[in-house]
């Protein structure tokens, strides 16, 4: 005990002398009198990097809180200092360029507690079978909310395709998977947040309460405020699904077909599929290593021996999939062959599946493990997110697919449609102007391999080619999990949003304390020059 009471004074003494704190010391120190402010090399350390493994930035300090009032603490006390310190909210640190490091700054562990409501409750989150909701930390990872709610039966209705991720990282960019298409991102199923602003106040916000920082903060980059517990509407969970991967030979077949399932949302349950999905295959490597155990291997994919009618070997799955329980098992077999004959697959590419529910849900971190053991998950990870109008989606196809990639894509390359009225348009998030867009998401991994094509720099250098190609092309493309260097690019970036968001900015964090990682505005502004007009 009295070395943590050292090393939290020492802690404080950084800060005094750094960012010219005005408050005095004693004060200071309850700030952490529940959580822990540490200065620990490894806790620096940890919160100086993240998934992407292509930035480091190290913080002065991690907070590691024991309730929602910590957070609030520590973000009063930037707020209320002369020259204020930056503050960012880690989960489990998968950023992929930095958004949560906090240099010179506090970075707070939001992940590796169970709180929820300022208390600790079980893991997971506390669930209502009444009001079908779950009231989750926000640092839990999702399979941890997965699990807690699958004890009463329910589960949210929206998934991220990875649930080893925080509930607050993933609403603070939009939360997307399969599912997207029938009940929207998972920021469209949120019914209340508890949100640490920028001043350093825990307010609930819901559509009927606080009402301009709750659509702010869903899909708001962490630039208005940190997300410290969220209420997620649940459903009844099935126990069981059928996983289904039918392969095309042409891309306007593909991607008809897509469009055709998604636009099927509004039918009742047995008439549509629960989750849409797809990916681009170049090399026979994807389909049998990317979540290989859906294949046997003792029954490989070739891709040679598929007609691809002179595609260039480029192949697309479309994944599907039928959640079922026991009172409807008798009927999924005709339900799914009724959808199935609707559609232009490669007849004799039909493979198919049957699990558990929570199973094919955590079904990445199956490949995590594999990879994990080979020395290939902690490597850089130059990943690009792309939101492409449906109306563009054949030209990218031409120019990416079958033109930048190559033969070789390093990782997955996804490609799924999604239904944008599933969007609140009232969000921080920014998409398409078009009724139906596309998520491309190419999942790469840098590799010291030997093959340049492997490679961060060549990896890197490719992405800006596909940015290039999109805009010789005119095709309008929108980040998912965006990643700019200057003021301008995140202003068109916005679009027509962006003077909302700046009006946010300066109404919820005006001293710019929240999230500089993102790099959308400058650093703290001093006491003397916060609420003016500085990017």
């Amino acid at each position: 005990m009295a070395m943590k009471l050292v090393l939290v004074i020492f802690a404080i003494c950084r800060l005094l002398v750094t960012v010219g704190l005005t408050m005095d010391p004693a004060e200071l120190l309850r700030l952490v009198v529940d959580g822990q402010l540490s200065l620990d090399p490894s806790d620096v350390e940890t919160a100086s990097k993240d998934f992407g493994l292509m930035s480091r930035a190290e913080p002065l300090a991690v907070m590691h809180p024991a309730s929602a009032e910590d957070v609030a603490r520590l973000v009063r006390a930037s707020y209320s200092s002369a020259k204020g310190f930056s503050v960012s909210a880690r989960g489990h640190g998968h950023s992929i360029n930095g958004q949560a490091q906090a240099i010179n700054g506090v970075v707070i562990a939001m992940s590796g507690g169970n709180r929820a409501g300022g208390r600790r409750e079980t893991a997971g989150g506390v669930v209502s079978e009444k009001g079908l909701y779950v009231d989750a930390w926000g640092g839990e990872l999702w399979i941890e909310v997965l699990r807690a709610t699958l004890e009463h039966g329910l589960a949210p209705k929206s998934w991220t395709d990875y649930l080893y991720l925080s509930v607050g990282g993933t609403l603070s960019n939009a939360g997307i998977s399969g599912q997207a298409f029938n009940h929207g991102p998972q920021i469209s199923n949120v019914l209340e947040l508890d949100v640490v602003t920028g001043k350093g106040e825990l307010l609930t916000c819901s559509e009927e309460r606080n009402a301009e920082l709750f659509h702010a903060v869903l899909g708001g980059l962490g630039q208005f405020g940190i997300i410290t517990r969220a209420r997620i509407a649940l459903e009844p969970a099935p126990t069981r699904v059928r996983w289904i991967r039918v392969l095309y030979s042409n891309f306007s077949a593909f991607t008809k077909d897509q469009e055709y399932l998604i636009s099927l949302h509004g039918q009742p349950s047995s008439r549509k599929f629960d989750y849409v999905e797809g990916f681009v295959i170049v090399d026979e490597g994807l389909i049998n290593n990317w979540r290989s155990s859906f294949f046997s291997p003792s029954n490989p994919v070739k891709i040679s021996s598929i007609d691809s009618n002179g595609n260039g070997g480029v192949l697309y799955c479309l994944e599907i999939t039928k959640n079922y329980d026991d009172s409807t098992a008798d009927s999924i077999d005709q339900e799914i062959e009724a959808l199935l004959k609707e559609l232009d697959f490669v007849p004799t590419s039909v493979f198919t599946t049957d699990l558990p529910y929570v199973d094919f849900l955590d079904r990445v971190h199956k490949a995590e493990l594999k990879l994990r053991s080979k020395g290939l998950w902690d490597v850089p990870h130059p990943w690009l997110n792309l939101f492409v109008p449906k109306s563009r989606i054949s030209d990218f196809d031409e120019g990416v697919f079958k033109g930048i990639l190559g033969n070789k894509t390093s990782g997955p390359v996804l490609i799924y449609p999604m239904n944008k009225d599933k969007w609140d348009q009232r969000s921080s998030v920014v998409t398409p102007d078009e009724d139906v867009f596309y998520l491309v998401a190419l999942l790469r991994s840098a590799l010291d391999s030997g093959d340049e094509t492997h490679t961060l720099e060549y990896l890197t250098n490719q992405n800006r080619r596909i940015f290039k190609f999109c805009d010789e092309a005119g095709i309008k493309v929108k980040q998912y999990l965006p990643h700019y260097t200057t003021q301008q690019e995140w202003m068109d970036h916005f679009g027509d949003k962006w003077p909302l968001f700046y009006q946010r900015k300066m109404e919820f964090d005006p001293r710019r304390i929240l999230a500089t990682g993102q790099r959308i505005f400058t650093g703290p502004s001093s006491v003397s020059t916060a609420g003016h007009d500085q990017l």
